[in-house]
């Protein structure tokens, strides 16, 4: 690793200007500025000529490859899977679990439910469970729902929100026995 990054060091010093520091004298250019403001520049055939521009791209490619082979290769090797089952009924229900070899657990079971007024409002109501080891060696689990009420997640480690202020829930028991407020039913819309 440290032959590569020296040898990307090396082609930059080799591709820094040399020799004394006068200024450098524009003897010729191709490039031509049109009469509408456009330039033009030369081919790449005619830069091919320029022995210089041909060694100053081989020593940037050189440095590029350098520093892509002392990029981390991702030795890692893939985690393997110590159990797995998976359901699926012709009712629409399911359930998979599986556990992997350095202690993730996930398991989720589902049902299809009426979710809505009409025949057709029909969804996927799912519950579950995924657990995992964070790099500290704590075990973090997070239960959770996906049902008409939206995506609920709980565990230990999950930050809760503050209690809701008095005044608010007053407003929100005011708003309810008025008839403006509904319940979860029509998506807590307030009807004004």
């Amino acid at each position: 690793m440290k032959f590569i990054i020296a040898l990307a060091f090396l082609a930059v010093a080799i591709a820094a200007p040399q020799g004394d520091k006068k200024p450098i004298e524009i003897i010729s250019s191709n490039s031509e500025m049109n009469a509408d403001g456009s330039y033009s520049f030369p081919s790449p055939e005619e830069q091919q000529d320029n022995p210089k521009l041909a060694k100053m791209k081989f020593i940037i490619a050189l440095a590029f490859l350098a520093v892509a082979i002392a990029a981390p290769q991702g030795d890692k090797k893939p985690i393997e899977i110590i159990s797995s089952n998976s359901e699926m009924n012709a009712d629409g229900s399911y359930s998979f679990d599986f556990e992997s070899a350095d202690g993730t657990k996930v398991q989720e079971s589902g049902n299809q439910k009426q979710v809505g007024p009409k025949p057709e409002d029909i969804g996927t109501v799912s519950k579950g469970s995924y657990s995992f080891t964070t790099p500290d060696g704590v075990v973090l689990t997070v239960n959770w729902v996906a049902d008409e009420n939206g995506f609920q997640a709980t565990g230990d480690h999950l930050p809760t929100p503050p209690p809701m202020p008095e005044h608010v829930v007053k407003m929100l028991a005011d708003l309810k026995a008025a008839g403006l407020l509904f319940g979860s039913e029509h998506q807590n819309k307030i009807h004004i």
